[in-house]
């Protein structure tokens, strides 16, 4: 695919705008709040739209497109629970987040257990982040950009990393999340695009629904390896929506940025209507691309791109280009500010340097996203070997977010819950998943995971049945704390979306 003058204009274009107005939102910014958190001072709207554009990436277009064009439509409930999960994340979760003032989730643990198992979870999200998270974005937004515009892998990795990296170290969260709105709207527009062509190719919604009729179901049986129906309702897909949803720091770090509780709630339930969407602009082209182009796709993971390469007319190529971009840089700017919001806070400060002051941690925060960059960089190159992009990362985050579900959960709705189960709890999770993994590899993941919540649970309650806090501890009130009055017909805003994800289900059986 060749580029023409509007193209380039369209791409240089659009990097300048998001660089631009990133920088200029971020100006003025004095200390580690304005840097860490915006200042606590983010809209919903803005809100809404950052946690779409920081969650999805070319992981997304391409490890979730690519499941679509192998298994059909049912990756989507990843999705549609997921916008369940945030209505929860919503009414049960951000209120005590908010009322703590945290600045990250691992803080929570040190109020409500102790800071041992506040360091532990720290310990993990970092280690998750550089070897997980930031790997995987670089490395399929490169596999993107080599697959539609030729451009090596390698060279695409770093050109992806220097330029995310290079505005979230100036501009912070303020400008992570301007710059995630830009993009946000870019990708999902992008999205639209190839679908509508998707649709113009295959002969129309008619011939679509008539010749993607067996990938269109979203209830599979029990034992599918997959995505067995028991998982995805009652089971273990709860586990990586409520961690990634209401426990990923890079998620919820644009919820505890709120300037109030309300903002954070329509905020959490814009995004949730949204996400009901995804599925139609990601899922349906990897099912469409099984159809049209399956000689020319080796890997699943590239069918999206070839879509692209395929559908899109001369002048839009720029455009999708910058949309992709924007996808991926979304992403990896968000986890780059939380892993370093992290370090900073959680690490340095707490056990390095207590005194730091605010512009020292600013400092800490910049450099530590500079060694993160490089890192991810050397390390994205390796996940080529994992096969799958969209299971590589949904696989090794169970080795972690069993045991930190159940900790907060425990520590939540369970008062008399001990700091040693929780500490116990996150730990034993490690050992007891890989063991499942070796066992029972033709089982689903998603059952894997569910297997570890239930033994970490097990264990959690007998240490609190035996050593159970005689008094709970009380969660602090920050005395600059933002407005703690839930929004307005929240509930009903709540019901709304449960309802939006059960029609859909109903819909696609």
């Amino acid at each position: 695919m060749s580029f023409q003058p509007l193209d380039i204009a369209a791409f240089i274009g659009f990097l300048a705008l998001v660089v631009g107005i990133s920088l200029y939102a971020s100006r003025g910014k004095r200390d580690a709040a304005d840097y860490f958190l915006a200042g606590r001072n983010l809209p919903w709207w803005l809100i809404g739209f950052s946690l779409i554009a920081s969650n999805i990436s070319t992981e997304h277009f391409v490890g979730m497109a690519g499941r679509g064009y192998d298994l059909g439509l049912a990756i989507a409930s990843y999705e549609w629970m997921a916008a369940v999960t945030l209505v929860l994340v919503g009414l049960f979760f951000l209120p005590r987040f908010l009322q703590a003032g945290i600045y990250t989730i691992p803080e929570y643990l040190e109020f409500r257990y102790d800071l041992r198992t506040r360091t532990l979870m720290a310990a993990f999200i970092m280690a998750a982040y550089v070897f997980v998270a930031l790997a995987t974005v670089l490395y399929s937004g490169a596999l993107a950009l080599e697959s539609i515009f030729g451009i090596d892998t390698l060279a695409g990795i770093w050109l992806i990393g220097v330029l995310a990296g290079g505005y979230t170290i100036y501009g912070g969260l303020k400008a992570v999340v301007w710059s995630d709105l830009i993009q946000g709207v870019a990708l999902l527009l992008g999205g639209v695009v190839v679908t509508v062509l998707g649709f113009q190719a295959i002969g129309g919604m008619g011939q679509f629904l008539e010749v993607a009729d067996g990938k269109l179901h979203t209830v599979l049986p029990w034992n599918h390896p997959e995505m067995p129906w028991l998982a995805v309702f009652i089971g273990g897909l709860w586990i990586p929506n409520i961690f990634y949803w209401g426990l990923n720091q890079f998620i919820t770090q644009r919820t505890l940025a709120a300037r109030s509780l309300a903002d954070g709630q329509r905020g959490i339930f814009l995004a949730g209507f949204i996400k009901l969407a995804i599925p139609f602009i990601i899922v349906f082209p990897g099912i469409m691309a099984a159809e049209l182009f399956a000689d020319q796709v080796a890997n699943p993971d590239q069918a999206y791109p070839v879509m692209m390469r395929e559908l899109l007319p001369v002048g839009l190529t720029g455009a999708m280009f910058a949309a992709l971009f924007g996808a991926v840089m979304s992403s990896l700017d968000s986890m780059l500010n939380s892993a370093a919001t992290i370090f900073s806070v959680d690490l340095y400060k707490r056990h390095l340097r207590p005194e730091a002051s605010s512009q020292r941690l600013m400092t800490v925060g910049r450099v530590t996203t500079g060694v993160l960059v490089l890192v991810g960089c050397l390390w994205a190159p390796l996940v080529a070997r994992a096969g799958s992009v969209f299971e590589y990362i949904q696989m090794f985050w169970g080795f972690i977010s069993p045991g930190i579900v159940a900790a907060f959960l425990f520590g939540i709705f369970v008062p008399r819950t001990p700091p040693a189960a929780a500490f116990g709890g996150m730990i034993l999770g490690i050992p007891v998943y890989g063991l499942l993994l070796g066992l029972l590899p033709g089982v689903a993941f998603l059952h894997h995971m569910a297997i570890t919540f239930l033994v970490i649970s097990a264990f959690m309650v007998t240490l609190t049945l035996r050593q159970g806090l005689e008094e709970p501890r009380r969660l602090p009130r920050a005395v600059d704390g933002v407005d703690l009055t839930p929004a307005p017909g929240a509930k009903w805003w709540a019901g709304a979306v449960i309802g939006c994800a059960a029609v859909l289900y109903v819909i696609f059986w």
